[in-house]
């Protein structure tokens, strides 16, 4: 199972973003995906989560309202929309296959990341 991260990158405060997430190595169309971020000296917070078959999304406190997540079965692509950032959303955005729907440890794989940065 391999997943690839994109789209990161510096975004001043009130900017947008699209995270993207490649899978290869598995049947992507089977699997639960997850949105997990990783703040500058915190641990692993977990984001957005999406069913397997794109019928139902779950998000955050945090970031509900701002941030969209989508997936693409034919590309097996995962994608987060991140609308409104706030520099407390800078962090390593990672996304992770398979696991409990909340689980923050609990995957059968991630990613290596993408750093997004939210600075004026």
């Amino acid at each position: 199972m391999q997943l690839v991260e994109s789209g990161g990158g510096l975004v001043q405060p009130g900017g947008s973003l699209t995270l993207s997430c490649v899978a290869s190595g598995f049947t992507f169309s089977l699997h639960l995906m997850k949105w997990l971020r990783q703040a500058p000296g915190k641990g692993l917070e977990w984001l957005s989560a999406i069913k397997s078959d794109g019928g139902r999304t779950y998000y955050a406190d945090s970031v509900k309202g701002r941030f969209t997540i989508s997936r693409d079965n034919v590309k097996n692509t995962l994608y987060l929309q991140m609308n409104s950032l706030r520099t407390e959303d800078t962090g390593v955005y990672y996304c992770a296959a398979g696991g409990t729907l909340y689980g923050v440890l609990d995957f059968a794989s991630r990613g290596q990341g993408t750093t997004v940065t939210v600075s004026s």
